[in-house]
């Protein structure tokens, strides 16, 4: 469904591809993330979110974003190379990236029919209330047990770190 496969989208392009959609009669599924060491949680989760409806959109952090939300040492891949390998799921048919610290802008301008966030983030979902005023739903999935970037980057430290004894090689 994306425009061109490969491509990250405009937050206008993807408003195109929104009007598009709604005129098919199609469900837009938004989720967002920095998706920096892809895992399968990541995959399970993207899974998820794409069987909520017809097409998925993932709002996918910028390198400044990731700065600012995660720490000085983060993002470990680049923004470009992280929206490649989410355009090569099957499950991911649109990118965009954005700059800010949440969403919700995006969320307020391409309205989507479900918003998916993960159930850590129960007590706060970004656009929550801007999908649900239009008509829209917002589902929480459900995270795959010690499965996260930090974890992935924690065990490559502890294996390869400077005290480590064994050997990248």
């Amino acid at each position: 469904m994306a425009l061109t496969i490969g491509h990250t989208l405009t937050v206008e392009e993807m408003q195109h591809e929104r009007q598009s959609l709604a005129a098919a009669g199609k469900r837009l599924v938004f989720t967002n993330g920095c998706f920096d060491i892809l895992h399968t949680g990541h995959v399970s989760y993207l899974e998820f979110a794409r069987n909520q409806g017809d097409a998925l959109v993932v709002g996918l952090n910028s390198d400044e974003s990731v700065h600012r939300n995660k720490g000085p040492q983060r993002p470990i891949n680049p923004q470009e190379d992280r929206a490649r390998v989410l355009l090569s799921l099957r499950a991911v048919d649109y990118v965009v990236v954005f700059d800010d610290d949440e969403p919700r802008p995006i969320i307020e301008a391409i309205l989507p029919d479900v918003l998916v966030k993960g159930s850590d983030w129960a007590h706060y979902v970004s656009g929550r209330d801007v999908v649900e005023a239009h008509g829209g739903k917002v589902v929480l999935a459900d995270l795959v047990e010690g499965r996260s970037t930090t974890g992935t980057i924690e065990r490559v430290l502890a294996a390869y770190g400077p005290n480590a004894t064994s050997s990248p090689l």
